[in-house]
């Protein structure tokens, strides 16, 4: 009887590496996804995120096995993002979402509003980009962009301060 390899789904690094990021944004302690034969968990460990990587179904065996990848290593501590104060603070508009926060719609662009700068209510401010998707944020109401408390491709929490219109 010939002996043919099982065809399994191959490990995205960069899935890993997303799946990890999400618990790191989160107050997950794990997440899991499973995709054919292929399933993988991340969970959160007492210090760093660990990977766990299993098979619905056993592979055949091989001669040399791959040794198992590590886990992402520990991002360096975010810095303290700008917290508007007195009179800003009831005017600062928070993020409805946990994402990237990006200040133009592509990197050729212009910003989409910069400070000082007189605004519309429903004009797009800046993007959050959750699960590939981004999320137009638009300002709440008519008049001036007084600051950006965020910067272009940080990663933002929900209800962090993003903007100030006044």
């Amino acid at each position: 009887m010939p002996n043919t390899p099982r065809r399994t789904a191959e490990i995205s690094p960069k899935l890993v590496r997303e799946l990890a990021d999400i618990l790191k944004d989160t107050d997950l302690s794990e997440i899991e996804v499973e995709r054919g034969d292929l399933k993988i968990r991340v969970a959160r460990g007492s210090s760093a995120p660990q990977t766990v990587y299993a098979h619905a179904h056993a592979p055949a065996p091989m001669a040399h096995a791959p040794a198992p990848a590590a886990a992402p290593a520990p991002a360096a501590a975010p810095e303290t993002p700008a917290q508007p104060t007195g009179a800003a603070a009831k005017d600062a508009v928070t993020s409805p979402m946990v994402g990237t926060v990006y200040l133009r719609a592509n990197p050729e662009s212009d910003v989409f509003v910069k400070p000082g700068q007189a605004v519309k209510e429903g004009d797009t401010i800046l993007l959050v980009e959750a699960m590939k998707t981004f999320n137009p944020i638009t300002a709440p109401k008519s008049g001036t962009l007084q600051e950006v408390l965020v910067g272009d491709g940080q990663p933002v929490e929900y209800g962090e301060p993003l903007f100030v219109i006044a």
